[in-house]
């Protein structure tokens, strides 16, 4: 009996999900606008570029530091100082090299520091490499550079980054706006009085309704690594059943969550300014988009103790690197005291009127 109604449950679920446009939209079609935006914008990787306020043409001891620049991957746009100076008011650039002869200055953007810093750094080494070559000395060495993934994984794009945060955000999205604004809707106006009069029991009824939506989650999953895959070359590096019960972990937490939060409040409006305050400091401090390696340390070690820190920290390892989850034990321990809190905290709360 009970598998007849979860199977109705389930079913009558879907079809409701499906007919949302608007939430097809957000949980599958913006994840992939997004890994798509991104991943062009910021991990279709060119040649940094360097603005360099002279006089055309270059003096022969000028044009030896551009091609040493040049050497460092840097593409050099030579400007006349006049039109760089509006450039550089416009703050259109990190930053500005100026003078010619031997004689120069870096102009450094303070509003872009990483930036500027990595490439200034890239012009010193070129100055110092130039002068080596002027005098007949022997150019400094340099320690040599690989790229890689943490994991060993070498040359992986910044989409490679940036799949695995935007299925974990998909998860919180999921849960902060989807299921809990559903639950206090369905409250609000009396839906769930209705389902009180019948014989459903509570734990079918949330049972299927974590089922529909992972269902979803797992769909957008697929559609999101099939859109790395074509359009940037990422695929999963690890089990794909690691990342299947990575994606449950992480529905059944987040899921929770939304309904925890929805019992708090008894109207859309004021779900709508709770689930915000949560949705916020978990997309901007868990590493969804960028890594937090510059923030403060106490920054960094109070975000990891976050539920959706953990979930990504273990996506990436496997989907990235191939790892096990075995070897994710920390990040999954603190994910699952995090998933089973909530769900009892959740089940303790839910109530149909």
């Amino acid at each position: 009996m009970y598998s007849r109604m979860f199977i109705k449950q389930f079913a009558m679920g879907l079809k409701l999900y499906l007919r949302v446009p608007i939430a097809i939209f957000w949980l599958i079609a913006f994840p992939v606008v997004l890994l798509l935006g991104l991943g062009f914008a910021i991990g279709s990787d060119p040649a940094p570029k360097l603005v360099w306020a002279a006089p055309a043409p270059l003096a022969s001891v000028d044009q030896t530091l551009r091609h040493t620049i040049e050497e460092r991957g840097l593409r050099v746009e030579l400007l006349p100082p006049a039109e760089a100076e509006t450039r550089w008011q416009q703050g259109r650039m990190p930053l500005l090299l100026e003078g010619v002869g031997g004689h120069y200055t870096l102009r450094f953007n303070s509003y872009f520091a990483t930036q500027a810093a990595q490439t200034a750094a890239l012009v010193q080494e070129a100055f110092m490499t130039a002068q080596a070559r002027a005098a007949g000395i022997a150019e400094p060495e340099r320690i040599p550079v690989e790229r890689s993934s943490p994991g060993g994984h070498r040359d992986g794009p910044y989409a490679g980054y940036l799949l695995p945060g935007l299925m974990g955000l998909n998860l919180v999205m999921m849960g902060l706006f989807n299921v809990g604004m559903v639950d206090v809707t369905l409250r609000a106006k009396g839906g769930y009085k209705r389902l009180a009069a019948t014989p459903l029991p509570r734990f079918i009824y949330l049972a299927a309704q974590v089922a529909v939506r992972l269902t979803v989650v797992l769909i957008a999953a697929m559609i999101l690594m099939s859109t790395g895959y074509l359009a940037f070359g990422v695929r999963n590096q690890g089990s794909y059943a690691s990342v299947l019960a990575l994606l449950i972990l992480g529905t059944t937490c987040f899921n929770s969550l939304g309904y925890v939060l929805a019992s708090f409040v008894r109207n859309v409006e004021g779900y709508g300014g709770l689930s915000n305050l949560v949705f916020l400091p978990l997309m901007l401090l868990s590493g969804v988009y960028f890594s937090l390696d510059s923030a403060p340390d106490w920054l960094q070690h109070g975000a990891s103790y976050l539920p959706l820190a953990p979930l990504l920290t273990a996506l990436r390892a496997v989907f990235n690197d191939g790892a096990s989850l075995a070897s994710q034990g920390r990040v999954l321990a603190i994910l699952s005291v995090w998933t089973v809190l909530l769900f009892v905290l959740a089940t303790r709360r839910f109530r149909w009127v």
